[in-house]
């Protein structure tokens, strides 16, 4: 029993001092472990510290670039800013200058019409005062008609008034005349200045190209060639090109016939090749033909392109180009169409400069005006008005459409355009060399001048002079005054316009003369 109580107090005593060892080992372990959580804290810690701090430099390195970029896309922003407001200080100077111009133009114009306006008020209280005084004296002239021919007052009154009529009309045609005098050289000065100015500056060739149908042969056997067995050669020449061949008996020569002349052009290239290639035979026809006319589109557009190149105008319609192309092909009175387009588009924007209007829109109109004459018979039409309903159609302004088609009067004129560009015209086709004229049409032209000259009564004799540029006119002094030889050559000018068809302009002159003999015996 005792053993046994001393063996509970080993045991107890045992498990006591286990108890304490294990609490020992425990809280050793535990603040071991506490010593390593805390260490593994601070080094999570300074690791988070050093991201962060990492973190925060490469937000601040990218906010520095951020705002240096900023800054650039700033600068940059203020200095296209900067260029633009000087672009419109510029362009506000310029129509500042601009308007002070029209402003001092606007102020000569007042003063001149205030001038007008006073001369006109002077003449109208002279002529009051001459109605005045011809009152006066028609009522003494009435009393001293009657007094002296025992006339009644009112047989008076109208013989006196018959006479003051025709002195009247008398004064007042010779006052029409006077100002249609001085407006004609003042018109004529002015229009002579401009036109002498635009002629000066711009030195066109004097030359012109003709376009022939006519192919020179190495020799007369190639003709049979030509023609091929039982003709079958020159019938597929003429199916593939819709040109008639005309084979004769001239020596060493091919004509070719057709009213289009891209088409007889594209004919007359072909043949060449043919001629040279030697193989002449229907299927090699349709190859050169197809090619040819292939080159030939590239060729119109080619000479359109450079046709506004030339004009020194901004691009046009593709249409209006191919089109431009196409005058190179044709000719008027052997003058070849484009380059008297090219040539009308220098002058109008030579003579738009010098009256102050858009010199752009004038080069157009000029280059544009005889476009019409490009398409084929079935746009029905005259060419004026075809070629304005194109340039219509291809986006081009009011005032260039209305300048192609009044060119020719047909259509009323809007602005100034189209009165220059007649202008322009007529002087591209005037000038020497421009134009040929056959004999015939020369003699015809001649002819009917004096002709129209003689139609008028009291006309003694007429005469065409300077190669028909000139009609002199020889009147009867006992049938026409001299104020009605105004009248005549201004009847003869408007007669001769709408009669007559002619290059430039024909001048008129009448000429009176009276003639007093008498015999000393």
């Amino acid at each position: 029993m005792i053993l046994f109580a001393n063996m509970v107090v080993e045991y107890a005593a045992l498990i006591l001092a286990g108890a304490c060892l294990g609490y020992l080992h425990f809280w050793w372990k535990e603040r071991h472990l506490r010593a390593a959580r805390s260490a593994q804290q601070q080094t999570t810690l300074d690791a988070a510290r050093r991201e962060a701090e990492a973190i925060l430099r490469e937000a601040r390195l990218t906010a520095n670039e951020e705002a240096l970029n900023l800054r650039q896309q700033t600068e940059q922003s203020f200095s296209g800013k900067r260029a633009e407001l000087q672009e419109a200080e510029q362009k506000l100077v310029k129509r500042e200058h601009a308007l002070n111009c029209r402003m001092e133009d606007l102020s000569r114009e007042e003063m001149r019409l205030a001038e007008l306006k006073d001369e006109y008020r002077r003449q109208t209280d002279i002529l009051r005062h001459q109605q005045t005084d011809l009152e006066e004296l028609r009522e003494r002239c009435g009393k001293e008609l009657g007094e002296i021919a025992q006339l009644s007052a009112s047989e008076a009154r109208a013989r006196l008034l018959k006479q003051i009529e025709q002195e009247v009309h008398q004064e007042a045609a010779n006052l029409a005349h006077r100002i249609i005098e001085d407006a004609r050289v003042r018109a004529e000065d002015k229009a002579r200045e401009i036109i002498s100015l635009a002629i000066q500056r711009y030195a066109g060739e004097h030359t012109f190209e003709t376009t022939t149908a006519t192919l020179q042969l190495q020799g007369d056997d190639i003709k049979g060639r030509i023609i091929g067995r039982e003709g079958r050669n020159i019938r597929a020449f003429e199916a593939a090109t819709g040109i008639t061949v005309l084979i004769d008996d001239t020596p060493n020569a091919v004509v070719l016939s057709g009213f289009d002349p891209v088409r007889r052009e594209i004919a007359r290239e072909a043949m060449q090749r043919l001629i040279q290639d030697g193989r002449i035979h229907p299927t090699r026809i349709e190859e050169i033909v197809a090619r040819v006319s292939q080159e030939m589109d590239e060729t119109i557009v080619h000479a359109g392109e450079e046709a506004v190149m030339k004009a020194g105008v901004a691009p046009m319609h593709q249409e209006i180009v191919r089109l431009l192309g196409r005058l190179k092909f044709r000719h008027s009175f052997s003058q070849n169409i484009l380059n008297h387009s090219v040539e009308v588009a220098h002058l109008m924007g030579l003579m738009a400069g010098e009256l102050g209007l858009d010199v752009e829109s004038a080069k157009r109109a000029g280059l544009l005006h005889d476009i019409g004459k490009a398409v084929n018979h079935e746009v029905e039409g005259t060419h004026a008005i075809v070629g304005a309903e194109i340039v219509r159609r291809c986006g081009e302004s009011d005032a260039v459409v209305n300048g192609v088609a009044s060119h020719h009067d047909e259509v009323p004129h809007v602005g100034l355009l189209g009165i220059l560009v007649s202008a322009a015209d007529a002087i591209s086709a005037s000038r020497p060399g421009a134009r040929s004229e056959t004999m015939t049409t020369y003699i015809k032209r001649v002819e009917d001048l004096e002709r129209i000259g003689l139609s008028f009564p009291g006309v003694e004799k007429c005469y065409a002079v300077q190669a028909g540029r000139e009609l002199r006119v020889i009147i009867q002094p006992d049938q026409i005054t001299d104020d009605e030889a105004y009248l005549l050559a201004r009847n003869i000018a408007r007669k001769i316009e709408n009669d007559l068809q002619y290059p430039g302009q024909i001048r008129i002159t009448v000429t009176r003369e009276t003639r007093c003999i008498e015999f000393a015996k």
